[in-house]
């Protein structure tokens, strides 16, 4: 009895250690397993067994891309003027090896292998390319690091220069210098519209002038239309009653010719018309022959009349 005890406690003994090494590695972990002190093999997702008191997980691996900043580092650059640099490094582990076994402290590695590589770079360029040139810094220290990391089973994917700290009078002096430069831009753009508005109040005005001796023009034109319009009416008026004079003279003329008008007749008619012109404001008149003779024969038959 007691040795069946004995066998089932032994039997949950070697249960326990066998579902106490049984390992589930999770998505985007790697493990790296030691035995007896020495590296065996590199653990990927899914279910494994450990042997007991043999093997050792002596390292778990995330393979997931991270992120760390490190704080600001004091650079100087080649116009010697010191400001403090933060960057952002963005990396990701391709070997959890060589990740294990190839570097201690590996942040802290990089970290350091940041500054000396931002030192490097910004003390090739001056002052204003170092604000100007982020790109370019960030491309050369994603390169220099991307290489240095490899045997560490490390890769640099990404690098941003977070924040540039001048110190506080270049600061200054590049805030007076923006301030200048806005002032500037200012000036030129009330320059730039008082000039639009003058060109176009002037453009406005000739456009006017312009109207206004077309307008003038136009009214001309209609004026000396209408002038020229009231001649030919008044022409036409004036012959018109021209044609109708001589039309009532032809009648008349015809009128006394179908009378047959003896020759004393036509002479007194002949006469009133004399008299007609004499009482205008002709100084000399001819009077013919034939009138004088009535005139004569007139005054005899008036002395005749008053002898009687």
């Amino acid at each position: 009895m007691e040795g069946l005890v004995t066998l089932i406690i032994v039997g949950l003994i070697f249960l326990i250690i066998a579902v106490a090494n049984i390992k589930f590695v999770p998505q985007a972990h790697s493990y790296v397993i030691e035995r007896f002190g020495a590296f065996q093999s590199t653990w990927s997702v899914g279910l494994h067994f450990k042997l007991p008191l043999v093997d050792k997980i002596a390292k778990k691996v995330t393979l997931k891309e991270q992120v760390v900043d490190f704080p600001p580092q004091p650079v100087i650059t080649k116009d010697n003027v010191t400001m403090r640099i933060d960057t952002v490094i963005f990396y990701q582990i391709t070997d959890p090896k060589a990740y294990a076994y190839g570097v201690v402290y590996p942040l802290a590695a990089i970290e350091n292998l940041t500054a000396t590589t931002l030192r490097n770079i910004i003390g090739d360029l001056e002052l204003d390319e170092t604000l100007t040139s982020r790109e370019i810094i960030n491309t050369k220290m994603r390169s220099i690091l991307d290489e240095a990391t490899d045997p560490w089973g490390i890769k640099v994917n990404r690098v941003e220069l977070k924040n540039i700290i001048p110190p506080a009078e270049i600061q200054d002096a590049m805030e007076r210098q923006m301030k200048a430069e806005r002032e500037r831009r200012e000036s030129i753009l009330r320059a730039e519209g008082e000039k639009r508005s003058a060109i176009l109040v002037s453009e406005g005005r000739k456009q006017s002038a312009i109207l206004e001796a077309e307008a003038e023009k136009q009214a001309a034109i209609l004026r000396a239309e209408a002038k020229k319009e009231a001649a030919i009416r008044e022409a036409e008026g004036e012959a018109e009653a021209i044609v109708k004079v001589q039309t009532a003279v032809a009648e008349g003329i015809k009128l006394i010719n179908e009378s047959n008008p003896s020759q004393q007749v036509l002479t007194i008619k002949g006469l009133e018309a004399f008299a007609k012109a004499a009482d205008g404001n002709a100084t000399k008149i001819i009077i013919p022959s034939e009138i004088q003779g009535l005139a004569g024969l007139a005054s005899s038959l008036t002395e005749i009349t008053k002898v009687k």
